[in-house]
Protein backbone atom coordinates (compact mmCIF):
# COMPACT_ATOMS: atom_id res chain seq x y z
CA UNK A 1 0.00 0.00 0.00
CA UNK A 2 1.46 3.33 -1.06
CA UNK A 3 1.68 5.90 1.69
CA UNK A 4 0.08 9.23 1.14
CA UNK A 5 2.56 12.04 0.77
CA UNK A 6 2.72 14.36 3.77
CA UNK A 7 3.19 18.03 3.03
CA UNK A 8 5.27 19.82 5.66
CA UNK A 9 4.10 23.24 6.79
CA UNK A 10 5.67 26.23 5.01
CA UNK A 11 8.72 27.88 6.48
CA UNK A 12 6.97 31.14 7.25
CA UNK A 13 4.05 29.40 9.06
CA UNK A 14 3.36 30.36 12.70
CA UNK A 15 4.85 28.33 15.57
CA UNK A 16 2.68 25.27 16.37
CA UNK A 17 1.64 24.30 19.85
CA UNK A 18 2.29 20.74 21.05
CA UNK A 19 -1.44 20.01 20.99
CA UNK A 20 -1.74 21.23 17.40
CA UNK A 21 1.31 19.26 16.34
CA UNK A 22 0.05 16.05 17.94
CA UNK A 23 -3.35 16.54 16.36
CA UNK A 24 -1.77 16.99 12.90
CA UNK A 25 0.32 13.86 13.40
CA UNK A 26 -2.76 11.87 14.45
CA UNK A 27 -4.76 13.07 11.44
CA UNK A 28 -1.92 12.20 9.09
CA UNK A 29 -1.45 8.72 10.54
CA UNK A 30 -5.16 7.83 10.57
CA UNK A 31 -5.54 9.15 7.01
CA UNK A 32 -2.47 7.30 5.73
CA UNK A 33 -3.23 3.86 7.27
CA UNK A 34 -6.62 2.20 7.06
CA UNK A 35 -7.59 -0.75 9.26
CA UNK A 36 -4.64 -3.15 9.09
CA UNK A 37 -3.85 -6.65 10.43
CA UNK A 38 -0.68 -6.57 12.57
CA UNK A 39 0.95 -9.72 14.00
CA UNK A 40 3.12 -10.00 17.12
CA UNK A 41 3.51 -11.28 20.66
CA UNK A 42 1.49 -9.81 23.55
CA UNK A 43 3.42 -8.35 26.47
CA UNK A 44 2.78 -5.84 29.26
CA UNK A 45 -0.90 -6.87 29.28
CA UNK A 46 -3.20 -4.93 31.62
CA UNK A 47 -6.96 -5.29 32.11
CA UNK A 48 -8.10 -1.93 33.49
CA UNK A 49 -10.98 -1.58 35.93
CA UNK A 50 -12.83 0.41 33.29
CA UNK A 51 -12.87 -2.63 31.01
CA UNK A 52 -10.27 -1.31 28.54
CA UNK A 53 -7.31 -3.57 27.70
CA UNK A 54 -3.76 -2.21 27.32
CA UNK A 55 -0.86 -4.25 25.96
CA UNK A 56 2.12 -4.20 23.61
CA UNK A 57 2.68 -6.13 20.40
CA UNK A 58 6.31 -6.97 19.67
CA UNK A 59 8.59 -8.97 17.44
CA UNK A 60 12.33 -9.56 17.58
CA UNK A 61 13.25 -5.98 16.73
CA UNK A 62 10.44 -3.62 17.81
CA UNK A 63 7.23 -3.19 19.74
CA UNK A 64 4.15 -0.97 19.60
CA UNK A 65 1.65 0.03 22.28
CA UNK A 66 -1.96 -1.07 21.76
CA UNK A 67 -5.31 -0.30 23.31
CA UNK A 68 -8.56 -2.24 22.96
CA UNK A 69 -11.58 -0.31 24.18
CA UNK A 70 -14.14 -1.95 26.45
CA UNK A 71 -16.91 -2.29 23.85
CA UNK A 72 -14.48 -4.20 21.61
CA UNK A 73 -12.94 -6.28 24.41
CA UNK A 74 -16.37 -7.50 25.54
CA UNK A 75 -16.94 -9.00 22.07
CA UNK A 76 -13.62 -10.89 22.01
CA UNK A 77 -14.94 -14.09 23.66
CA UNK A 78 -11.57 -15.18 25.13
CA UNK A 79 -8.98 -13.69 27.47
CA UNK A 80 -5.67 -12.27 26.29
CA UNK A 81 -2.49 -13.41 28.04
CA UNK A 82 1.15 -12.37 27.94
CA UNK A 83 3.25 -14.37 25.50
CA UNK A 84 0.44 -15.11 23.09
CA UNK A 85 1.18 -14.73 19.38
CA UNK A 86 -1.82 -12.90 17.92
CA UNK A 87 -2.98 -10.98 14.87
CA UNK A 88 -4.73 -7.72 15.64
CA UNK A 89 -6.94 -5.75 13.26
CA UNK A 90 -6.08 -2.22 14.27
CA UNK A 91 -6.18 1.43 13.28
CA UNK A 92 -2.89 3.28 13.42
CA UNK A 93 -3.36 6.25 15.74
CA UNK A 94 -1.54 8.74 17.92
CA UNK A 95 -2.32 9.38 21.61
CA UNK A 96 -2.20 13.16 21.80
CA UNK A 97 -1.93 13.76 25.59
CA UNK A 98 1.33 11.79 25.84
CA UNK A 99 2.52 12.04 22.28
CA UNK A 100 2.66 8.27 21.89
CA UNK A 101 2.21 6.21 18.77
CA UNK A 102 -0.34 3.41 19.34
CA UNK A 103 -2.74 0.99 17.68
CA UNK A 104 -6.49 1.10 18.37
CA UNK A 105 -7.33 -2.60 18.17
CA UNK A 106 -10.73 -3.57 16.76
CA UNK A 107 -10.40 -7.34 17.14
CA UNK A 108 -7.78 -10.02 17.86
CA UNK A 109 -7.32 -13.54 16.59
CA UNK A 110 -4.86 -16.17 17.85
CA UNK A 111 -1.78 -16.83 15.75
CA UNK A 112 0.21 -19.10 18.10
CA UNK A 113 2.17 -18.64 21.32
CA UNK A 114 5.59 -17.11 21.83
CA UNK A 115 8.69 -19.15 22.55
CA UNK A 116 8.96 -17.97 26.14
CA UNK A 117 5.36 -18.77 26.86
CA UNK A 118 5.77 -22.23 25.36
CA UNK A 119 8.80 -22.81 27.58
CA UNK A 120 6.72 -21.59 30.53
CA UNK A 121 3.94 -24.08 29.77
CA UNK A 122 6.35 -26.99 29.28
CA UNK A 123 8.12 -26.33 32.59
CA UNK A 124 4.82 -25.83 34.41
CA UNK A 125 3.53 -29.16 33.10
CA UNK A 126 6.75 -30.96 34.05
CA UNK A 127 6.85 -29.61 37.61
CA UNK A 128 3.14 -30.20 38.07
CA UNK A 129 3.59 -33.88 37.19
CA UNK A 130 6.37 -34.11 39.78
CA UNK A 131 3.99 -32.74 42.45
CA UNK A 132 5.96 -29.53 43.03
CA UNK A 133 2.69 -27.56 42.99
CA UNK A 134 0.67 -30.06 45.09
CA UNK A 135 -1.61 -28.39 47.61
CA UNK A 136 -0.73 -30.89 50.34
CA UNK A 137 2.90 -29.74 50.14
CA UNK A 138 2.00 -26.14 50.96
CA UNK A 139 3.19 -25.07 54.41
CA UNK A 140 1.13 -22.75 56.63
CA UNK A 141 2.54 -19.36 57.46
CA UNK A 142 3.47 -18.58 61.08
CA UNK A 143 0.65 -16.73 62.79
CA UNK A 144 2.92 -14.35 64.69
CA UNK A 145 6.35 -14.28 63.00
CA UNK A 146 9.28 -12.58 64.74
CA UNK A 147 11.88 -12.66 61.98
CA UNK A 148 11.28 -12.43 58.21
CA UNK A 149 13.64 -12.93 55.28
CA UNK A 150 13.25 -10.85 52.08
CA UNK A 151 14.72 -12.00 48.77
CA UNK A 152 14.77 -9.18 46.21
CA UNK A 153 16.98 -6.68 44.47
CA UNK A 154 18.25 -3.83 46.65
CA UNK A 155 17.34 -1.39 43.86
CA UNK A 156 13.80 -2.76 43.35
CA UNK A 157 10.90 -0.44 44.09
CA UNK A 158 9.02 -3.53 45.28
CA UNK A 159 11.54 -3.93 48.14
CA UNK A 160 10.82 -0.39 49.32
CA UNK A 161 7.07 -1.09 49.20
CA UNK A 162 7.54 -4.25 51.26
CA UNK A 163 9.76 -2.54 53.83
CA UNK A 164 7.40 0.42 54.25
CA UNK A 165 4.41 -1.91 54.59
CA UNK A 166 6.18 -4.02 57.23
CA UNK A 167 7.33 -0.91 59.09
CA UNK A 168 3.77 0.36 59.17
CA UNK A 169 2.11 -2.93 60.09
CA UNK A 170 4.72 -4.66 62.27
CA UNK A 171 7.64 -2.42 63.31
CA UNK A 172 8.67 -4.99 65.93
CA UNK A 173 9.72 -7.53 63.27
CA UNK A 174 13.34 -8.34 62.58
CA UNK A 175 14.09 -8.26 58.85
CA UNK A 176 16.95 -9.93 56.96
CA UNK A 177 17.44 -8.98 53.31
CA UNK A 178 19.09 -11.46 50.97
CA UNK A 179 19.88 -9.46 47.81
CA UNK A 180 19.65 -11.07 44.38
CA UNK A 181 19.16 -9.72 40.87
CA UNK A 182 15.58 -10.16 39.70
CA UNK A 183 16.19 -9.75 35.99
CA UNK A 184 18.84 -10.62 33.44
CA UNK A 185 21.30 -13.40 32.75
CA UNK A 186 21.92 -15.70 35.74
CA UNK A 187 19.24 -14.02 37.89
CA UNK A 188 17.39 -17.32 38.44
CA UNK A 189 20.44 -19.07 39.92
CA UNK A 190 21.17 -16.08 42.17
CA UNK A 191 17.56 -16.05 43.41
CA UNK A 192 17.79 -19.79 44.17
CA UNK A 193 21.00 -19.23 46.19
CA UNK A 194 19.37 -16.40 48.16
CA UNK A 195 16.35 -18.58 48.93
CA UNK A 196 18.65 -21.35 50.21
CA UNK A 197 20.50 -18.88 52.48
CA UNK A 198 17.21 -17.45 53.81
CA UNK A 199 15.86 -20.94 54.53
CA UNK A 200 18.99 -21.90 56.45
CA UNK A 201 18.86 -18.82 58.68
CA UNK A 202 16.87 -18.05 61.86
CA UNK A 203 13.89 -16.57 59.99
CA UNK A 204 10.28 -17.74 60.26
CA UNK A 205 9.26 -17.13 56.61
CA UNK A 206 10.63 -15.72 53.35
CA UNK A 207 9.13 -13.03 51.08
CA UNK A 208 10.18 -13.30 47.43
CA UNK A 209 9.22 -10.06 45.69
CA UNK A 210 9.61 -8.09 42.48
CA UNK A 211 7.60 -5.47 40.64
CA UNK A 212 5.60 -6.01 37.46
CA UNK A 213 6.93 -6.35 33.94
CA UNK A 214 6.72 -8.29 30.72
CA UNK A 215 7.21 -12.01 30.51
CA UNK A 216 10.85 -11.38 29.58
CA UNK A 217 11.31 -9.16 32.65
CA UNK A 218 9.84 -11.80 34.95
CA UNK A 219 11.54 -14.78 33.30
CA UNK A 220 14.00 -15.31 36.16
CA UNK A 221 11.04 -16.40 38.31
CA UNK A 222 10.01 -18.95 35.65
CA UNK A 223 13.24 -20.93 35.90
CA UNK A 224 13.25 -24.46 37.27
CA UNK A 225 16.00 -23.81 39.81
CA UNK A 226 13.89 -21.12 41.51
CA UNK A 227 10.86 -23.44 41.83
CA UNK A 228 13.00 -26.22 43.30
CA UNK A 229 14.71 -23.81 45.70
CA UNK A 230 11.30 -22.66 46.96
CA UNK A 231 10.21 -26.24 47.68
CA UNK A 232 13.59 -27.08 49.26
CA UNK A 233 13.41 -24.11 51.65
CA UNK A 234 13.10 -25.05 55.31
CA UNK A 235 10.65 -22.21 55.95
CA UNK A 236 7.45 -21.11 54.12
CA UNK A 237 7.88 -18.87 51.09
CA UNK A 238 5.48 -16.10 50.06
CA UNK A 239 5.74 -15.07 46.41
CA UNK A 240 4.79 -11.49 45.56
CA UNK A 241 6.04 -11.07 42.00
CA UNK A 242 4.52 -8.68 39.47
CA UNK A 243 0.96 -7.47 39.36
CA UNK A 244 -2.24 -9.35 40.06
CA UNK A 245 -2.50 -10.60 36.46
CA UNK A 246 1.11 -11.82 36.33
CA UNK A 247 1.68 -15.54 37.00
CA UNK A 248 5.09 -17.18 37.22
CA UNK A 249 6.38 -20.66 38.04
CA UNK A 250 7.46 -19.27 41.42
CA UNK A 251 3.82 -18.36 42.17
CA UNK A 252 2.73 -21.98 41.69
CA UNK A 253 5.65 -23.41 43.69
CA UNK A 254 5.37 -20.98 46.63
CA UNK A 255 3.48 -21.84 49.80
CA UNK A 256 1.37 -18.72 49.28
CA UNK A 257 0.96 -16.42 46.27
CA UNK A 258 0.34 -12.72 46.81
CA UNK A 259 -1.06 -10.58 43.97
CA UNK A 260 1.52 -7.81 44.61
CA UNK A 261 4.67 -7.31 46.74
CA UNK A 262 2.71 -5.09 49.11
CA UNK A 263 0.08 -7.80 49.52
CA UNK A 264 2.89 -10.28 50.28
CA UNK A 265 4.05 -8.09 53.15
CA UNK A 266 0.49 -7.79 54.44
CA UNK A 267 0.03 -11.57 54.33
CA UNK A 268 3.37 -12.24 56.05
CA UNK A 269 2.90 -9.99 59.07
CA UNK A 270 -0.30 -9.24 61.01
CA UNK A 271 -1.18 -5.60 61.48
CA UNK A 272 0.04 -4.41 64.88
CA UNK A 273 -2.74 -1.85 65.19
CA UNK A 274 -5.35 -4.50 64.40
CA UNK A 275 -3.75 -6.84 66.93
CA UNK A 276 -3.68 -4.12 69.56
CA UNK A 277 -7.32 -3.29 68.83
CA UNK A 278 -8.23 -6.97 69.12
CA UNK A 279 -6.26 -7.23 72.37
CA UNK A 280 -8.09 -4.19 73.65
CA UNK A 281 -11.43 -5.75 72.79
CA UNK A 282 -10.39 -9.01 74.46
CA UNK A 283 -9.17 -7.09 77.51
CA UNK A 284 -12.49 -5.24 77.77
CA UNK A 285 -14.39 -8.49 77.29
CA UNK A 286 -12.26 -10.20 79.94
CA UNK A 287 -12.79 -7.30 82.35
CA UNK A 288 -16.56 -7.41 81.83
CA UNK A 289 -16.64 -11.14 82.38
CA UNK A 290 -14.44 -10.83 85.48
CA UNK A 291 -16.62 -8.08 86.93
CA UNK A 292 -19.77 -10.05 86.18
CA UNK A 293 -18.24 -13.14 87.82
CA UNK A 294 -17.27 -11.09 90.89
CA UNK A 295 -20.79 -9.65 91.14
CA UNK A 296 -22.30 -13.12 90.89
CA UNK A 297 -19.92 -14.44 93.57
CA UNK A 298 -20.73 -11.46 95.79
CA UNK A 299 -24.45 -12.10 95.46
CA UNK A 300 -23.94 -15.77 96.27
CA UNK A 301 -21.78 -14.83 99.25
CA UNK A 302 -24.55 -12.52 100.53
CA UNK A 303 -27.10 -15.29 100.07
CA UNK A 304 -24.93 -17.80 101.88
CA UNK A 305 -24.27 -15.25 104.62
CA UNK A 306 -27.99 -14.87 105.13
CA UNK A 307 -28.28 -18.63 105.62
CA UNK A 308 -25.30 -18.76 108.02
CA UNK A 309 -26.36 -19.48 111.68
CA UNK A 310 -24.35 -19.10 114.90
CA UNK A 311 -23.10 -22.45 116.38
CA UNK A 312 -25.00 -21.96 119.69
CA UNK A 313 -28.21 -21.17 117.82
CA UNK A 314 -27.68 -24.13 115.51
CA UNK A 315 -27.03 -26.38 118.56
CA UNK A 316 -30.20 -25.15 120.28
CA UNK A 317 -32.14 -25.76 117.08
CA UNK A 318 -30.76 -29.30 116.89
CA UNK A 319 -31.68 -29.91 120.55
CA UNK A 320 -35.23 -28.71 119.92
CA UNK A 321 -35.40 -30.97 116.85
CA UNK A 322 -34.21 -33.92 118.97
CA UNK A 323 -36.81 -33.16 121.66
CA UNK A 324 -39.62 -33.00 119.14
CA UNK A 325 -38.43 -36.21 117.49
CA UNK A 326 -38.31 -37.90 120.94
CA UNK A 327 -41.90 -36.85 121.64
CA UNK A 328 -43.03 -38.10 118.24
CA UNK A 329 -41.22 -41.40 118.88
CA UNK A 330 -42.85 -41.79 122.33
CA UNK A 331 -46.32 -41.12 120.93
CA UNK A 332 -45.72 -43.50 118.10
CA UNK A 333 -44.60 -46.25 120.52
CA UNK A 334 -47.66 -45.72 122.77
CA UNK A 335 -50.02 -45.84 119.79
CA UNK A 336 -48.37 -48.95 118.45
CA UNK A 337 -48.46 -50.64 121.91
CA UNK A 338 -52.13 -49.79 122.26
CA UNK A 339 -52.96 -51.19 118.84
CA UNK A 340 -51.02 -54.35 119.64
CA UNK A 341 -52.94 -54.75 122.94
CA UNK A 342 -56.28 -54.38 121.17
CA UNK A 343 -55.27 -56.91 118.54
CA UNK A 344 -54.14 -59.35 121.28
CA UNK A 345 -57.45 -59.02 123.17
CA UNK A 346 -59.42 -59.63 119.97
CA UNK A 347 -57.33 -62.73 119.22
CA UNK A 348 -57.96 -63.97 122.81
CA UNK A 349 -61.69 -63.60 122.38
CA UNK A 350 -61.58 -65.40 119.07
CA UNK A 351 -59.55 -68.18 120.68
CA UNK A 352 -62.01 -68.59 123.56
CA UNK A 353 -64.97 -68.65 121.21
CA UNK A 354 -63.25 -71.19 118.98
CA UNK A 355 -62.31 -73.56 121.89
CA UNK A 356 -64.39 -76.89 121.77
CA UNK A 357 -66.88 -77.82 124.73
CA UNK A 358 -67.44 -81.65 124.99
CA UNK A 359 -70.50 -81.51 127.30
CA UNK A 360 -72.29 -79.03 125.04
CA UNK A 361 -71.33 -80.99 121.93
CA UNK A 362 -72.66 -84.28 123.58
CA UNK A 363 -75.96 -82.58 124.33
CA UNK A 364 -76.18 -81.25 120.76
CA UNK A 365 -75.33 -84.71 119.42
CA UNK A 366 -78.13 -86.38 121.49
CA UNK A 367 -80.63 -83.80 120.34
CA UNK A 368 -79.59 -84.30 116.70
CA UNK A 369 -79.83 -88.12 117.10
CA UNK A 370 -83.38 -87.80 118.45
CA UNK A 371 -84.35 -85.48 115.58
CA UNK A 372 -82.77 -87.80 113.03
CA UNK A 373 -84.60 -90.89 114.42
CA UNK A 374 -87.99 -89.18 114.55
CA UNK A 375 -87.49 -87.67 111.12
CA UNK A 376 -86.54 -91.03 109.65
CA UNK A 377 -89.64 -92.74 111.11
CA UNK A 378 -91.85 -89.97 109.80
CA UNK A 379 -90.34 -90.12 106.33
CA UNK A 380 -90.62 -93.92 106.24
CA UNK A 381 -94.27 -93.78 107.33
CA UNK A 382 -95.10 -91.20 104.68
CA UNK A 383 -93.35 -93.13 101.91
CA UNK A 384 -95.02 -96.46 102.99
CA UNK A 385 -98.49 -94.95 102.70
CA UNK A 386 -97.67 -93.44 99.33
CA UNK A 387 -96.30 -96.77 98.17
CA UNK A 388 -99.53 -98.59 99.19
CA UNK A 389 -101.60 -96.02 97.32
CA UNK A 390 -99.47 -96.43 94.18
CA UNK A 391 -99.63 -100.23 94.46
CA UNK A 392 -103.43 -100.12 94.71
CA UNK A 393 -103.60 -97.83 91.63
CA UNK A 394 -101.24 -100.09 89.76
CA UNK A 395 -103.20 -103.17 90.69
CA UNK A 396 -106.37 -101.69 89.27
CA UNK A 397 -104.54 -101.15 85.95
CA UNK A 398 -103.17 -104.70 85.87
CA UNK A 399 -104.76 -106.60 82.90
CA UNK A 400 -104.70 -109.82 84.89
CA UNK A 401 -107.07 -108.24 87.40
CA UNK A 402 -109.53 -107.66 84.48
CA UNK A 403 -109.10 -111.24 83.37
CA UNK A 404 -109.96 -112.36 86.94
CA UNK A 405 -113.34 -110.78 86.40
CA UNK A 406 -114.07 -113.11 83.44
CA UNK A 407 -112.67 -111.14 80.52
CA UNK A 408 -110.36 -112.63 77.88
CA UNK A 409 -107.52 -111.01 75.84
CA UNK A 410 -107.72 -111.76 72.08
CA UNK A 411 -104.39 -111.72 70.22
CA UNK A 412 -104.71 -111.39 66.41
CA UNK A 413 -102.60 -112.96 63.67
CA UNK A 414 -100.17 -110.01 63.83
CA UNK A 415 -99.45 -110.72 67.51
CA UNK A 416 -101.25 -107.61 68.72
CA UNK A 417 -104.29 -107.29 70.94
CA UNK A 418 -107.48 -107.06 68.91
CA UNK A 419 -109.36 -103.85 69.61
CA UNK A 420 -111.48 -103.51 66.51
CA UNK A 421 -113.43 -106.39 64.96
CA UNK A 422 -113.09 -104.69 61.57
CA UNK A 423 -109.35 -105.57 61.58
CA UNK A 424 -110.21 -109.31 61.41
CA UNK A 425 -111.24 -111.48 58.53
CA UNK A 426 -113.13 -114.75 58.66
CA UNK A 427 -110.72 -117.61 59.14
CA UNK A 428 -108.13 -115.54 61.04
CA UNK A 429 -106.67 -117.47 63.96
CA UNK A 430 -106.97 -115.98 67.40
CA UNK A 431 -105.22 -116.74 70.64
CA UNK A 432 -107.27 -116.09 73.73
CA UNK A 433 -105.65 -115.38 77.11
CA UNK A 434 -107.65 -115.90 80.32
CA UNK A 435 -106.91 -115.30 83.95
CA UNK A 436 -105.60 -118.79 84.06
CA UNK A 437 -104.52 -120.38 80.75
CA UNK A 438 -104.95 -119.67 77.01
CA UNK A 439 -107.05 -121.06 74.10
CA UNK A 440 -107.01 -120.95 70.28
CA UNK A 441 -109.99 -119.97 68.13
CA UNK A 442 -110.85 -119.18 64.53
CA UNK A 443 -112.93 -116.22 63.32
CA UNK A 444 -116.12 -117.37 61.66
CA UNK A 445 -117.83 -114.12 60.99
CA UNK A 446 -117.09 -110.44 61.57
CA UNK A 447 -119.99 -108.20 62.64
CA UNK A 448 -119.58 -104.41 62.31
CA UNK A 449 -120.39 -102.26 65.35
CA UNK A 450 -123.89 -100.89 65.56
CA UNK A 451 -124.42 -97.38 64.21
CA UNK A 452 -125.10 -94.70 66.69
CA UNK A 453 -128.61 -93.32 66.85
Amino acid sequence: MAAMPITPPPVDSPVLSISSLNRLVRDCLEAAFPLTWVGGEISNLTYAASGHVYFSLKDANAQVRCVMWRNRAQLLGWRLENGQQVEARALVSFYEPRGEFQLNVETVRKAGQGDLFERFLRLKEKLEKEGIFAVDRKRPLPTFPRHLAIVSSLQAAALRDVLSTLQRRAPYLRLSIYPAPVQGEGAGARIAEALALAGAGPCDATILCRGGGSIEDLWAFNEECVARAIRASAIPVICGVGHETDFTIADFAADLRAPTPTAAAELAAPDRDALLAELGQLDSKLRRRFERALNERQQRLDWLGGRLVQPAQRLAQRQEDCRQLGQRLHRALLARTERAGLQLAALGRRQVSARPRPEKLAEQLGHLHFRLRNGSRFEISQHAGKLKSLASSLKQLDPHAVLERGYALAIGPDGRAVRDAASLRPGDPLRLSFARGTASATVDTVAPPPEAD
